[in-house]
């Protein structure tokens, strides 16, 4: 706040109190005629705030003071929050794309939301489910790790069925996976790094990353491979690019089957992906390539 201030900005400070509780701030921040809301938080912040700035001509900052901060990396915005500040400062506002997910809530009800870093259906979706707040204070990354192991060894990665299309004139290709990621950076940082190539923000597609294949040694040595560069796209495991993406659970299949956005948990299948172009304004740092 000091270093806005002594750049000669008018600034107000919101507070967020518990889920959902930035997004009711951006919009707080919009009526009070705000031209840019700078998200303090990890990448689940941000989304939140996404929320409301999706559709307006408010620009989003971020500052990156949470366990994953994928988006703020990809964004050039890594140092202590007044250096990332003055950063901000000198960003140019540009216009891009964000993905929508479409679902159904917890109580079945169907709902949407927009997301920026990624957008994942199956196992992805269940180690964010695993995330217990506490434990994330804790032990930061390293729970992701641990949770993720954990998943490898126990879960039966139950398939069910993705129909997607590369434009919107062509007949959908159907495919039963067990996982399914829409990526929408260039890198996730820590092991995973660029986990998918051609993932930019400026991208008006999915880039789809699809797991046909229930067997957990090929999730192993695919991670082993991605930990290593050096994972490839070929056989049960393929890279997808398309304009959109339905997925729903096979014919007879009870299994529960998860959904998230930017690491925050949504709900279940069926599900639709897709891009809204020229959506959002991102404060862009000189330099960045995200």
């Amino acid at each position: 706040m000091d270093v806005l201030r002594s750049a000669g900005i008018k600034t107000e400070e919101f507070l967020t109190d518990g889920v959902g509780s930035a997004t009711v701030c951006a919009k707080q921040a919009i009526a009070a005629g705000c031209d840019a809301v700078i998200a303090c938080g990890g990448d689940g912040t941000v989304h939140e705030v996404v929320q409301s700035l999706v559709g307006t001509n408010v620009a989003l900052g971020v500052i990156p003071l949470g366990t994953a901060n994928a988006l703020a990396s990809n964004l050039g915005l890594i140092g202590t929050p007044a250096k990332v500040t003055r950063q901000l400062l000198g960003a140019t506002p540009r216009r891009l794309p964000v993905g929508q997910i479409h679902y159904n809530d917890n109580t079945g009800k169907p709902d949407s939301r927009y997301f920026v870093v990624a957008a994942g259906v199956g196992a992805d979706a269940l180690l964010m489910s695993r995330m217990d707040a506490g434990r994330k204070r804790r032990l930061g990354y390293i729970l992701y790790l641990m949770e993720a192991f954990r998943i490898w060894a126990t879960d039966p990665f139950p398939l069910f069925q993705a129909a997607f299309t590369k434009n919107g004139h062509d007949s959908a290709r159907v495919a039963e996976v067990s996982q399914l990621l829409a990526v929408r950076v260039r890198s996730f940082g820590g092991v995973l790094r660029e986990l998918a190539p051609g993932a930019t923000l400026h991208n008006g597609k999915l880039n789809l990353l699809a797991f046909k294949t229930s067997n957990r040694l090929r999730y192993l040595s695919f991670l082993l491979a991605v930990i290593a560069g050096r994972h490839k796209f070929l056989g049960d495991i393929e890279l997808w690019d398309a304009t959109s993406v339905e997925c729903k659970p096979r014919n007879g299949s009870t299994a529960p089957i998860f959904v998230e956005a930017d690491g925050e948990v949504l709900g279940s299948l069926p599900v639709r992906l897709e891009v809204v172009p020229d959506a959002l304004t991102v404060l862009i740092p000189d330099g960045a390539n995200p």
